[in-house]
């Protein structure tokens, strides 16, 4: 099955962070590359574990996806993001 998903990049300290805010899955690692490939693997091991229980389609369901074509697609498509500074009190 393929994944159709949005991934997050962030830096904290030595660290690269990688997240599926859909999923809420992450992972990190010392390099964008090392922290993308740790978080493959994490959806891997995921899938795996729940398609093994009977759990995957419910998740992904749960998450807003569907399936088309040997492929998890989300129903809901983000258009775009701002860093903003917003005055709260």
């Amino acid at each position: 099955m393929k994944l159709q998903a949005t991934i997050e990049l962030w830096q904290k300290g030595k660290w690269c962070i990688a997240k599926i805010p859909e999923l809420d899955f992450i992972a990190q690692g010392l390099t964008v590359e090392e922290a993308k490939a740790n978080l493959n693997e994490v959806v891997k091991i995921q899938f795996a574990e729940m398609k093994e229980m009977g759990t995957l389609d419910d998740y992904l369901s749960e998450c807003g996806y569907v399936i088309k074509d040997d492929t998890a697609v989300p129903e809901n498509e983000m258009i775009g993001f701002e860093k903003k500074l917003v005055q709260v009190a």
